[in-house]
């Protein structure tokens, strides 16, 4: 009986070794509606540039797959901080601030802020905005840009919102008179709106990454598929995809950079 017992035993522990680890998703937070790095195309698939990295970073990290959850950009910090998701994408630029309480992967491309207004209202640079209302995006870095200007631009009002879309109705329907954002994402919403444009490049030397809590070992193993992404040119061809050119080949889309640490 005893040795029976000992053979049963041997052979639970021996299924249970060999038996295949469960599968786990990767649970990524994300304000869709962020084009080109996350929104919902026709079908109401959600598509974009980190959408496509975020997943191949899962891939191949053993992840099943992904569950991307809708969040307001200024909830991503909390909810990544919270456990509520593993990681946070929406064009999230890398901070001195920022790193104090989160941790990011090496960044994956480079950008600036972008004043964008109508054609015939009159603003043609920062220089034009005294008296008038701004839009940025709650607790971005255009917001922050944004609001450490507001008394030497002479602003009426900063109006905040959750997304570029509805601030760029709004900048449509004259209810703001600019709108201060992510130079790619207004780019790239503007190529088919001939009344609207950019008017001013915002030079800020933002680079943007993956968001995760303060101090994960997932940060440090997606920073190294990162490093394989960027060997193969895996990220240069989606830079391709979604912006239909080549990136520089100084930028972080095709360089390997340092892990970001805080400087404090």
């Amino acid at each position: 009986m005893i040795r029976q017992s000992l053979f049963a035993s041997w052979l639970a522990a021996a299924a249970f070794i060999s038996a295949p680890a469960m599968a786990e998703t990767l649970t990524v937070g994300a304000n869709v509606g962020n084009v080109p790095w996350e929104f919902q195309d026709e079908s109401g698939q959600i598509v974009g540039f980190e959408v496509d990295l975020v997943t191949e970073v899962a891939e191949r990290l053993g992840y099943d797959g992904v569950d991307i959850q809708n969040i307001p950009f200024n909830g991503l910090f909390s909810a990544v901080q919270s456990g509520r998701i593993d990681v946070a994408v929406s064009s999230i630029t890398i901070t001195d601030e920022r790193l104090q309480s989160v941790s990011f992967a090496q960044p994956y491309y480079d950008s600036d802020q972008s004043l964008a207004a109508k054609i015939d209202s009159g603003v043609k640079s920062s220089a034009d905005l005294k008296g008038k209302v701004v839009g940025v995006d709650t607790g971005s870095t255009g917001d922050m840009y944004a609001t450490e200007r507001e008394s030497d631009w002479g602003l009426s009002e900063i109006r905040r919102y959750e997304g570029l879309n509805p601030a760029m109705l709004d900048l449509q329907a004259g209810r703001i008179d600019g709108y201060v954002s992510d130079i790619p994402a207004v780019a790239y919403y503007l190529r088919d709106k001939p009344n609207m444009t950019v008017v001013e490049r915002l030079t800020t030397g933002e680079q943007y990454s993956m968001m995760f809590a303060k101090d994960s070992e997932l940060a440090t193993k997606a920073n190294a598929v990162l490093d394989e992404l960027k060997d193969e040119g895996f990220i240069a061809e989606l830079h391709e995809k979604w912006f239909g050119s080549k990136p520089e080949a100084t930028t972080s889309t095709v360089e390997k950079r340092d892990m970001p640490e805080a400087k404090s």
